[in-house]
């Protein structure tokens, strides 16, 4: 599955052969997830919301038309949403690199002129007109002189690690411009017209406007046969205003055999499930089940059951528009399905050429995984083979 987009979040299994609005809140309902009426798949809509998909890596699977009616699956396991504030930043008011660059500064009393000397006594160099600009939002920290400088800030403002670096978005682009915001940043990932887009419809344009993703676990298991039989995924939010309750997150399929057979979510409130038969994604709506003050933070937790597909999937990706504070992702395998090979791979974005691709060990779970602090926008994934 390919995972969200915001995810900030997104991820994708994949077949052989691939590289690497507001609605009205539905009554509460006890017990387990939606589980997708089968008798009526085909009668279903074709707008889904983005954030995790099993997309195959690096190619867009050819959509039938959208259609205008919806079938809407509504049942969620009701519980409290975990809040927490665990950012500095949160204390600040402010919810950019800019904004709270320029408090941290004010509060420790420093000029830009102090600041570019205790730099360069670590040994980096960055003008006060490079500072200036950061601070007013002319320009960002891309380079990786200019990052590690952002480390550094981090230490000589006394901010907790991370603090700036999860702040910056995606690399700004030389060329055309690009809308700005979420749908910006998405676009940088995606493409044009892709998926994620398409299942979105108008809401892609402000898809998770208001909230980003600071840490994501994803757990995914192969059965015997060696196709996807389910995945989970742990998300922790933080608002990006005040006001944030709903969180959007699409999921994508490559095999059309492969769909939601049930769907529990245990953090949260399941809001709205429609599977796109046609795009081959799950959009899921789920609530906070409170409104979250700005930079308030919350957890997601969802789990989907997914029938068998009619070939083994060969990897799972999950896209991000936005650093994300850590990102652990997690491939258990069936001990009849062992792979002989797997290795990680990040991409600069969706269909671009994989690249930092590593082996990783079986474990003795019959497990891989990945684990990567201060993880960048892009698509990050983990790909395996099966022996002859």
């Amino acid at each position: 599955m390919s995972r969200r987009a915001d995810s900030d979040e997104t991820r994708a299994t994949a077949r052989p052969g691939r590289e690497d609005g507001d609605r009205p809140d539905p009554p509460d309902q006890p017990g387990r997830g939606g589980r997708p009426d089968r008798d009526d798949r085909d009668d279903r809509g074709r707008t889904a919301d983005a954030d995790a998909r099993p997309d195959q890596p690096g190619a867009d699977a050819a959509a039938e038309p959208v259609r205008t009616e919806e079938a809407h699956i509504t049942a969620a396991r009701t519980g409290r949403a975990l809040t927490t504030s665990a950012l500095h930043a949160a204390a600040t008011g402010a919810d950019t690199f800019p904004a709270v660059l320029r408090e941290a500064l004010g509060r420790r009393g420093l000029s830009l002129e102090r600041v570019s000397e205790r730099l360069k006594a670590r040994g980096i160099t960055i003008s006060q007109a490079t500072l200036s600009s950061w601070q007013r939002g002319r320009s960002q920290p891309e380079r990786a002189r200019s990052l590690r400088a952002v480390d550094v800030l981090e230490e000589i403002l006394d901010l907790p690690a991370g603090t700036l670096r999860s702040l910056l978005g995606p690399r700004r682009p030389r060329g055309r411009t690009t809308p700005p915001g979420a749908e910006g940043a998405a676009l940088q990932i995606l493409g044009e017209d892709s998926v994620v887009e398409k299942a979105l419809g108008a809401r892609f344009r402000h898809f998770n406007q208001e909230t980003s993703s600071l840490m994501v676990h994803d757990i995914v298991r192969i059965g015997e046969s060696g196709t996807m039989s389910g995945f989970s995924t742990t998300n922790v939010l933080r608002a990006g205003r005040a006001g944030a309750d709903r969180a959007l997150f699409v999921l994508s399929f490559d095999d059309e055999a492969a769909e939601p057979v049930d769907i529990r979510v245990t953090c949260g409130r399941l809001a709205e499930a429609t599977y796109l038969k046609g795009l081959k994604s799950l959009v899921l709506e789920i609530h906070f089940g409170r409104k979250l003050a700005k930079l308030d933070t919350t957890v997601v937790s969802y789990a989907v059951e997914v029938s068998p597909s009619l070939t083994p999937a060969t990897h799972y990706e999950r896209w991000s528009r936005t650093n994300l504070h850590e990102y652990l992702q997690q491939v258990y395998f069936h001990p009849g399905a062992l792979p002989v090979d797997c290795h990680r791979y990040v991409r600069e974005k969706v269909g671009a050429p994989p690249r930092a691709q590593r082996r990783i060990p079986l474990g003795a779970a019959h497990d891989v995984h990945v684990l990567t602090s201060r993880c960048k926008p892009g698509v990050h994934g983990v790909a395996w083979e099966y022996g002859p």
